[in-house]
């Protein structure tokens, strides 16, 4: 089959956009050429190139079209629109039953004609998140100016152009051409097809594949690191990006000067990546190193070492600006600043980081009091969490937020567990990102996400299915991680009300003034301001939800974060479900016990069976209490006619108050095993009794029988959930 090589060649791409760019150039060409059916499609990013290559057919299959169009007597321009839909004319319509029907033989069409009618609308709606034009009047844009275009087809050029006319052309027509690396080998190559493609770039010092060059980079940096007795940190996103912005990458160590070993070293980390897109090191015990890597993209004759102390100059410079951001900030203490949190806006509806700040620091007290940490560190810890906002560290760096905290903290005199608290009071910020476990931070951290949780969804700014543009999601798996990793016994709704009672009148306070500036701006005559001020208030308050139903609302959103938890651990969500069913409980800890009670029973033969059971008494209740239910109320043991109704009953009184303790004292294995006693029974009672007998009175008692067996089992569990 003929190979088609397309190559995009420009001005250096953003690495961010490179690798979405080479998935949307794959997806497009096969889009744009299905006819030709193309195979083995393969896709290379890099600074200056979109490449792909694959298969196809030499020509497309001749085909004959029989399609039924408008009716004879519909207007001149239905059938015009038709014809000029299938690109046919009058002549290839004919008239039947009243409608005109095309018949139309369409003849092959060769690989190149189709490839070069496709590409050139292809590249002009590409979908680069941004875009340029450049060369004066031209309309075309790309993501940098597009130098070259090289397509081929089995060697031969395939001809387009596009020019439109405005543009004084260039060199926007394809050709056989690229370019290898801008400095070891500038200047134009011809290329027959993948394979000598490939080759000729290595030649000319451009690695095609961008993960060759992660690999070339992390294993390089990891050796010269580990010469000296060091660790790389690792950053994959940064090493995606680092293998975004070079070529050729040659791997190299730099020195970082003695007089700046004294910064944080999560300030020189941040300084490196974020500002000079280098990768720190660490010693054998975890400290900073005095060194530093990156890759060059040129290969030096003096093995690296000039451009090794250029870029370590470049950094000395940027420490430089961190050392002094370092020390103004230490001659201001955190509670200082806090009043500068009164100017800094939380967002519109919530009002300021001032409130949020003594807002946090309630609640910090709250649950520091109800999980038995220290509650006037855990206050003071959330007044000050929100301080270094305002520092110019994190004016500089805003990764930094909270770290910068702790540090001043400690400078400031503050107590170690206040300072490892407004350290920690943002994580976990993701899967892999460690949790806090001393107690004061605990409730630092949860009273951060409760707060920012309980505030958006008062003020209905929920995630949506299409975005979660406040990372809510990720606080509600932050209090998730939060309660199970340190088994925090804590009622959640309780909290999440009194977090939202003390947010109400801020909220109301600040979601006011946007009312009143619309109202303002729609009645610019009105002269009683406290008028509209009153009118903006009572709006505001018109759209705030209750306490309990914020209450009900988040914990549903937390418990279904849960599941999605669970699922992605691989454990049991629908049994999850199940215990969740069976009554409201926000204690985390409590329904997570009760979960792996209820799963290690249904996996046993006892329990298996008796879920069979089960499910078979439900779906006989479901179909007889449409007949006449429900069927409540207690069963009738003068009605029992067979010995198995009257064990049944018998075994059910035994079993329901040693389930309903069990549950009572959190004995979630003991109630297991009172359930489990049932199974006898509920099978000698299937097996021997006609539920639905013909006389109405035993076939109701029974049916009692039944639903007193589905309300035992459902004050553990809704078992109707539980799949299997």
């Amino acid at each position: 089959m003929p190979e088609l090589l397309l190559e995009l060649f420009s001005e250096e791409i953003p690495a961010r956009m490179q690798a979405r760019g080479a998935a949307d150039l794959a997806r497009l060409v096969a889009d744009a050429l299905k006819p030709l059916a193309p195979a083995d499609v393969r896709t290379f990013h890099g600074p200056r190139r979109l490449t792909l290559v694959a298969t196809m057919a030499a020509a497309t299959e001749a085909a004959r079209i029989s399609e039924r169009g408008p009716r004879a007597s519909a207007p001149e321009q239905a059938l015009a629109g038709f014809l000029k839909k299938h690109n046919a004319t009058r002549a290839d319509v004919r008239e039947e039953g009243g409608y005109f029907v095309l018949e139309k033989v369409t003849d092959s069409v060769p690989a190149a004609r189709l490839i070069a009618d496709a590409l050139p609308g292809l590249l002009r709606r590409f979908p680069w998140p941004k875009s340029m034009r450049w060369g004066g009047a031209s309309a075309f844009a790309w993501v940098r100016p597009l130098r070259r275009i090289l397509c081929v087809l089995d060697g031969a050029i395939v001809p387009f152009d596009l020019r439109d006319g405005a543009d004084d052309g260039h060199g926007l027509a394809s050709g056989n051409e690229t370019e290898g690396h801008r400095f070891h080998a500038p200047g134009a190559v011809a290329v027959k097809g993948f394979a000598d493609y490939a080759a000729k770039l290595r030649e000319r010092r451009v690695i095609l594949d961008a993960e060759e060059r992660k690999r070339i980079i992390a294993d390089g940096i990891a050796r010269l690191a580990a010469e000296k007795g060091l660790t790389v940190v690792d950053d994959p996103g940064l090493l995606e990006e680092v293998a975004g912005l070079t070529e050729w990458p040659v791997p190299l160590l730099g020195r970082i000067e003695d007089r700046f070993m004294d910064l944080p070293p999560e300030v020189m980390q941040v300084s490196m990546r974020v500002n000079q897109r280098y990768f720190a090191l660490r010693t054998a015990d975890g400290n900073a190193a005095p060194w530093f890597a990156f890759a060059a993209n040129v290969e030096a004759e003096d093995g690296g070492a000039e451009i090794a102390r250029g870029n370590a100059r470049v950094l000395s410079a940027r420490f430089a600006d961190a050392r002094h951001f370092w020390d103004l900030d230490r001659k201001t203490t955190l509670e200082s600043r806090l009043p500068k949190l009164d100017a800094v806006t939380f967002h519109a509806k919530l009002g300021t980081q001032g409130e949020r700040a003594r807002r946090i620091a309630r609640l910090a007290r709250l649950i520091a009091e109800r999980i038995g940490a220290d509650a006037d560190r855990a206050e003071r810890a959330g007044l000050l969490a929100k301080a270094d906002l305002v520092s110019g560290m994190v004016g500089e760096f805003p990764e930094l937020q909270g770290v910068m905290g702790g540090y001043y903290a400690v400078h400031d005199g503050e107590a170690s567990d206040v300072a490892a608290a407004i350290r920690d009071h943002y994580a976990p910020k993701g899967a892999g990102d460690a949790v806090p476990g001393e107690p004061v931070s605990v409730a630092v951290a949860l009273a951060d996400k409760i707060d920012q949780l309980a505030g958006f969804f008062a003020v209905g700014e929920k995630p949506t299915g299409s975005g979660d543009p406040f990372a809510l999601r990720r606080a509600a798996l932050g209090v998730i991680r939060l309660v199970r990793e340190n088994q925090v016994r804590l009622p959640l709704r309780p909290v999440i009300q009194e977090a939202y009672i003390w947010q109400g009148e801020d909220i109301v306070v600040a979601w006011s003034k946007l009312f009143f500036a619309t109202f303002r701006a729609e009645n610019p005559s009105e002269t009683d301001l406290e008028h509209l001020q009153g009118k903006a208030i009572s709006a505001v308050r018109s759209q705030l939800p209750t306490e309990d139903e914020l209450a009900l609302s988040l914990t549903d959103f937390i418990a279904d974060r849960l599941r999605v938890q669970l699922r992605a651990d691989g454990a049991r969500h629908d049994i999850l479900a199940a215990v969740f069913a069976a009554g409201a409980d926000d204690d985390l800890v409590r329904v997570l016990a009760r979960t792996d009670a209820v799963a290690a029973f249904v996996t046993t033969p006892v329990g298996a069976d008796l879920l069979a059971a089960y499910k078979r008494a439900a779906n006989i209740l479901r179909i007889e209490d449409r007949k006449d239910g429900p069927h409540d109320g207690a069963p009738d043991p003068a009605l029992f006619t067979e010995p198995s109704e009257s064990a049944l009953a018998g075994a059910l009184d035994v079993a329901e108050p040693a389930a309903r303790a069990a549950l009572g004292g959190e004995d979630f294995p003991a109630a297991m095993t009172a359930l489990a006693a049932l199974r006898a029974p509920v099978d000698a009672f299937f097996n021997s009794v006609m539920v639905n007998a013909p006389e109405p009175e035993l076939r109701r008692n029974r049916l009692r029988l039944l639903n007193r067996l589905r309300k035992a089992m459902d004050t553990v569990a809704d078992f109707s959930q539980i799949e299997g």
